[in-house]
């Protein structure tokens, strides 16, 4: 079975076309100029829509890393 649907394709190419037409913007209102980012924000528009598109994949950025023994703090006692 197909990963995505025949919307979502062309949402991602209208993302493409308008990146290669420089009127593709990204959210914080910079022209696009990498293709993999003009993808991304297909994708995205996708989603919204309600088209047939899996789930992002969870970056590893975004995982929270538990601190290991040597970064934790020292208690400070004072000595008599």
């Amino acid at each position: 079975m197909a990963k995505y649907g025949k919307a979502a394709n062309k949402r991602v190419e209208s993302a493409v076309r308008r990146k290669k037409k420089g009127t593709l913007k990204s959210g914080s209102g910079r022209k696009v100029t990498s293709r993999k980012q003009a993808i991304a924000i297909g994708l995205s528009e996708a989603r919204e829509k309600g088209a047939k598109v899996p789930p992002r994949k969870s970056s590893s950025r975004k995982t929270s890393r538990k601190s290991s023994g040597s970064t934790a703090r020292k208690s400070t006692a004072k000595k008599r």
